[in-house]
């Protein structure tokens, strides 16, 4: 038999700032090149110092794309996976990446963003870029989404079971699980984007999973941009529950990310459990994905599944 073929994985996501000093160029990024205000700054600098200083996304983001590769080198011997991690807002950039695997040599390689939901706005957005970088020299194959996989659904059901068994029987049917993604400006819904419906099946998967009769969905962590946002917002969802059932526990799964992170540990577990309890409930938030076995079987099952059908890595 012959040497395996050496396949490239890049492996995108969003990034964070590694110190307080990365901040403003993170920002100033996200922004396109426009600098935000001091104001602005200061006030992202506030969460970070809210959640401890800063977030845990960076080394976790890096933890899962070594976890993928190894997962995926064990499942099979057809081929040998190589990660490459490429972050859209800091380095090691998409373009970074990219270069990197062509000075490696490698020629053909799949594009994993670690968000399970595709939406031209975002997903899309790390493969343009992915696209532009390799101008020809790499073929990249990018995976739009990976939201219905079994294991995914899986593992936030199991989650959601665990809550549960830590609430008193006879509280059971006073609790509420909300089911939340990164809201999007809703000029998505203008060009049919999927957005909003694959959220919506996985939220619908996830109960059905775990036998929920009832389940709510809320958006989170709208920017701070004149244009609307996709809604409700996760706050004013908890306000309306409240004011139409009197929920005693909210349990909050942020199915749209992967990992603990700020918009997790402030949005969720600062500002939500903050609400929660000035109306008097119980805040639970079952653990992210991170690097769960489970979510790195979705993950390795969703790459293998994507390489299978694509008879060029065998050319």
């Amino acid at each position: 038999m012959g040497e395996k073929q050496t396949i490239g994985l890049l492996v995108m996501a969003y990034g964070t700032p590694y110190s307080k000093e990365d901040i403003e160029p993170y920002y100033t990024a996200i922004r396109h090149g426009r600098k935000p205000s001091p104001q602005q700054i200061d006030d992202l600098a506030r969460r970070y110092e809210a959640i401890g200083g800063s977030s845990p996304l960076a080394k976790l983001t890096v933890a899962q794309a070594a976890a993928l590769e190894k997962r995926l080198n064990e499942k099979q011997n057809k081929w040998t996976f190589k990660h490459y991690l490429g972050l859209k807002y800091i380095h090691p950039f998409i373009e970074d990446a990219v270069g990197q695997m062509k000075a490696d040599g490698i020629n053909h390689s799949l594009a994993l963003v670690l968000a399970p939901h595709y939406s031209r706005f975002s997903v899309q957005s790390y493969a343009d870029r992915a696209l532009t970088a390799a101008d020809g020299n790499v073929t990249i194959t990018p995976i739009n989404s990976w939201y219905r996989q079994p294991d995914f659904i899986r593992y936030w059901s199991r989650q959601i079971q665990l809550v549960f068994d830590t609430i008193p029987a006879e509280e059971r049917k006073q609790s509420i699980v909300i089911f939340s993604a990164h809201s999007l400006p809703t000029r998505i819904l203008a060009h049919g984007d999927p957005y909003p419906d694959q959220v919506e099946e996985t939220a619908r998967m996830i109960a059905e999973s775990a036998g929920l009769n009832t389940y709510a969905r809320a958006w989170q962590s709208a920017g701070k941009t004149p244009d609307p946002w996709l809604g409700p917002d996760i706050l004013e969802k908890i306000k309306e529950l409240n004011r139409e059932k009197g929920y005693k526990h909210y349990i909050f799964c942020p199915i749209g990310f992967v990992a603990e992170h700020l918009e997790v540990l402030y949005d969720n577990d600062t500002e939500c459990r903050n609400l929660v309890a000035t109306l008097g409930a119980v805040y639970h938030r079952p653990p992210m994905p991170d690097t769960d076995p489970q979510f790195i079987e979705a993950l390795a099952s969703t790459v293998l599944q994507s390489v299978d059908k694509e008879p060029s890595v065998d050319d």
